[in-house]
């Protein structure tokens, strides 16, 4: 089936898609020794000239799974001067991205890439990739509150959908939640407990689109193996 020309074109970092979109349309892009069509499909093995030249061997791109310590924001720089991701994951030559957000009191598992095409579709709110926290809270009423996490929200005027909430220890003063959410916004879990009653004291994402934190220490990371990339791109959880 082929790719689309102009991705083709803006993966290889010679320039935007849109950019590429107008080569195209100027008749500046040859397919075998044809002028291209907008929205034409090519082949790896096919010959793409743009101006007559050949493409820019396509850049390896690179997924980092980070398990994000608190105190860390999730930015490049940060004008307080607080530590930040990148200072965490260096790889030479590389400028990764963070996809998506943890906030800075906020621990565990955040993605990283050069790839824009993965982010956006990770972070894309149609695509739903469920997000797993431990959650550590105070409050009263744990059973009463897990229940209210489980029924639709209003969070920041949008209505977020019901949460899954497994309670996996009480405290005298309060519990350790397990909750998955479905979209991911601005302190989005934070927040939802606050409408059940419950202040939220460490929040650890664990799980994110069928990947797990599991054992990974707290600073470390490590890169995604191309199933687990195949996995998040197309939507397949893991067994």
């Amino acid at each position: 089936m082929g790719e689309r020309i102009q991705k083709m074109i803006s993966a290889s970092g010679l320039m935007s898609r849109r950019a590429a979109e107008e080569a195209i349309a100027s008749g500046r892009v040859t397919v075998n020794g044809r002028a291209a069509l907008l929205g034409e499909r090519a082949e790896p093995d096919d010959e793409i000239l743009v101006d007559g030249k050949a493409l820019p061997r396509q850049r390896e791109k690179h997924y980092i799974l980070l398990n994000k310590p608190r105190g860390t924001v999730t930015t490049l720089r940060d004008e307080k001067g607080r530590r930040n991701v990148s200072e965490l994951v260096r790889l030479p030559g590389v400028r990764l991205y963070p996809v998506g957000r943890l906030d800075m009191d906020s621990e565990g598992l955040l993605l990283m890439t050069d790839d824009g095409d993965f982010a956006n579709r990770v972070m894309h709110p149609s695509h739903e990739v469920d997000k797993t926290y431990l959650t550590w809270v105070r409050g009263e009423g744990l059973d009463a509150a897990a229940q209210a996490l489980g029924r639709p929200m209003t969070v920041d005027g949008y209505t977020v959908r019901p949460a899954a909430v497994v309670i996996r220890e009480r405290f005298e003063d309060g519990g350790l939640l397990e909750i998955t959410i479905h979209e991911g916004r601005n302190r989005q879990v934070r927040k939802m407990c606050a409408q059940a009653g419950l202040k939220v004291t460490r929040l650890v994402r664990i799980a994110e689109g069928g990947l797990r934190l599991a054992d990974l220490k707290s600073g470390s990371w490590r890169h995604l193996t191309p199933e687990e990339v195949h996995m998040l791109m197309h939507g397949q959880e893991r067994e």
